[in-house]
């Protein structure tokens, strides 16, 4: 700063930000970022309007479209925003919505009881994110408008028409200038919206694209669309996240009601697989970091079963203390609580610290498994013998983890033999790269700078730990050369074995595999390890996926280097030139061997030129369905999900 700025230091260069200026100069304050999170993002916010109508018992369906320019429109049949005079405001209680963070009947209690929006931002903030919105309510058989530019309204409040419905829609564009990506996703939406229908069961949201018709035979001229709907809500999510495992006991084990003042719904179920899947919200917000409902409920589990086995002599030939994980291993499970003024924490807040919500799931937890323990006996069996099972396998898994983590990562003793460590020794600095095979390595270890990076080679394809026993997985060389090589390790049986990032010796860990099949497998078969047991690592932000070239389209000196079929056929189309595509050299690069050092770095390893893929968890819902059905046992979910996404894959023949 120079000395004539510094004296110049005032009163009047202190900025006051007003309205929504705040939100459009830091909108990863209010959505998260401004990628496709975000961008999303403000869909939610638009739906949560519509939900929370829904959830007061207004509205019973929500449309949502996305339109060929990529916007948005959102509609419900609720009772619509109010449009009257504002007192305070002196303006249209519509305008105050839609201008004023903050501002809505969520923040009254008597309009609202719960809402899913009081952890978001509000629509204001979408507005202020659009360069162009408009707002159309059906209230007391009249139509009223109101649109908006980059959050500023081109007019009052009008009445345009009447009508015989009621409702709220709303239509915006998000600023192509603010945003780093413009396209919507349809799936993306779709999962959301799939979860909001199973967490308010009776409410129908549809989704249509209008960019994209429909394949399905007969229905030609339409637009792609889903409808999602769940009669019984969360017994019907778990059997969606459970669909490809094998059931334990035939139906989800099930609890809704009132404690405390706190409604509080549950549902789980027991699979033959060895992890736990448990997934909590509140106010239909996914707490991916738990909090006082997930403690509550896992407190209840523990002490019902326990006291359940014990009754019945099942622990009685035990020589070892069953402890809070074997209740839980092979469990999936919803919880789901409504919470009048919710209080977040954690890293990302998405951690519930309300006191009085883990006694209200207990309590619920409790009266519910108690009840069915005692009248289906048979079942209760089953799931006991699951826990000693569990407990068994838990004392093999200690001793092989315990193998894995004697030898000291940190202070380089024990490091895999195969590693190819980097020369700096912050972990923020460094990153490490996890390759196929030596034949790769090699080329790696020749093209890294051998200052940040280091090259960790895997031997063929690791073990699916989808269906794997843990004590097997810590057996499994590879996967010990990753434990080791990071410098991570999983807590105690006390700490509910939570991965320990302490000795993380690399921020950035990266993927990188041959563009061919196998690859792909190898690169699955490592997130699959990842999620099921380095979530944290995930949640982060730690892990990458590399993105090696495809193409090399070359005629004489002129060589271009191609990511996808869409860039090759552009680049032969320039190169060529004179016409004659058939003198032009492309050449397929199946495996990292193929090319050079030289080319290795420069395309997919210089953080100057290469692409990454950061790997994020939007919806570990989402996530936990689509591993268990790409790495379990049913072979016909796979088949339909590899045939729907054949387009997007690059299978060789």
């Amino acid at each position: 700063m120079s000395e004539e700025k510094k004296e110049n230091y005032g009163a009047d260069s202190i900025q006051v930000l007003e309205g929504l200026e705040a939100v459009r100069k830091r909108p990863a304050m209010y959505i998260g970022d401004v990628g496709p999170k975000g961008l999303h993002h403000l869909v939610y916010e638009v739906v949560d309007n519509s939900i929370d109508e829904a959830l007061a018992g207004h509205a019973t369906t929500i449309n949502v479209f996305i339109n060929e320019d990529n916007s948005i429109t959102v509609n419900d049949d609720g009772r619509g925003i109010p449009v009257a005079m504002h007192a305070k405001e002196k303006r249209s209680a519509l305008e105050v919505v839609m201008t004023v963070l903050h501002a809505g009947g969520k923040f009254d209690k008597d309009s609202y009881k719960v809402s899913g929006g009081l952890h978001g931002v509000g629509v204001s903030c979408v507005n202020a994110l659009s360069t162009d919105l408009k707002a159309t309510v059906y209230r007391d058989g009249k139509i009223y408008q109101q649109e908006y530019k980059i959050g500023k309204p081109q007019y009052d409040v009008k009445e345009v028409g009447t009508t015989d419905k009621r409702g709220t829609e709303v239509t915006f564009l998000p600023d192509n200038s603010i945003f780093i990506v413009s396209e919507y996703k349809f799936d993306t939406l779709a999962n959301r919206l799939r979860e909001l229908s199973y967490l308010n069961k009776g409410i129908r949201l549809t989704l249509t694209d209008k960019r994209e018709k429909s394949t399905e035979e007969g229905k030609e001229e339409e637009f792609k669309s889903e409808v999602f709907h769940s009669d019984l809500g969360l017994v019907e999510f778990v059997k969606y996240l459970d669909g490809t495992r094998e059931k334990l006991i035939p139906d989800p084990i099930y609890a809704e009601g009132e404690k405390n003042g706190v409604p509080v719904e549950i549902a789980f179920q027991y699979n033959t697989g060895y992890t736990e899947n448990l997934h909590s919200y509140v106010n239909n917000i996914n707490t991916i970091e738990g909090g006082t409902h997930v403690a509550g409920f896992r407190r209840a589990l523990t002490r019902t079963l326990k006291a359940y086995g014990e009754k019945e002599g099942f622990f009685t030939k035990l020589k070892f203390e069953i402890a809070g994980d074997d209740f839980r291993e092979g469990l999936t499970g919803i919880i789901s609580c409504k919470v009048q003024e919710p209080q977040f924490e954690g890293q990302t807040k998405t951690k519930l610290g309300n006191n009085e919500v883990s006694g209200a799931v207990d309590q619920a937890v409790g009266e519910m498994l108690n009840n069915y323990l005692e009248e289906n006996p048979k079942m209760a069996r089953i799931i006991v013998n699951k826990v000693i099972l569990a407990a068994t396998a838990r004392h093999a898994a200690r001793k092989a983890r315990d193998m894995v983590q004697r030898k000291g990562a940190m202070s380089g003793m024990g490091l895999p033999g195969k590693l190819s460590d980097c020369s700096s020794t912050d972990p923020a600095n460094c990153e490490i790269y996890l390759v196929e095979g030596d034949s790769a390595g090699g080329t790696a270890k020749q093209g890294r700078d051998r200052h940040f990076q280091a090259i960790l080679p895997l031997r063929g394809k690791i073990l699916n730990v989808e269906k794997a026993l843990e004590h097997k997985i810590y057996d499994n060389e590879e996967i010990k050369n990753i434990f080791t090589g990071l410098g991570v390790k999983i807590g105690t049986e006390e700490d509910d074995r939570e991965l320990n990032l302490t000795g993380l010796r690399y921020h950035k860990i990266i993927i990188m595999t041959d563009a061919d099949v196998d690859g792909s497998h190898i690169r699955t078969l490592i997130l699959t390890l990842f999620f099921r047991y380095m979530k944290k690592l995930v949640e982060n932000g730690n892990i990458y996926i590399a993105t090696p070239p495809l193409y090399l389209v070359k005629k004489g000196n002129k060589s271009e280097y191609c990511w996808s079929e869409e860039d090759r056929l552009r680049a032969i189309k320039d190169i060529a030139g004179d016409g004659k595509e058939d003198s032009v050299n492309v050449q397929r690069y199946k495996g990292l061997g193929e090319m050079n050092a030289e080319q290795l770095w420069s395309t997919t390893m210089d953080p100057e030129k290469r692409t990454l893929k950061q790997v994020t968890l939007e919806s570990a819902a989402e996530a936990d369905h689509v591993f268990s059905m790409l790495m379990g046992d049913e072979v016909p979910p796979r088949r339909e999900f590899i045939e729907a996404n054949a387009k997007y894959a690059n299978i060789d023949a």
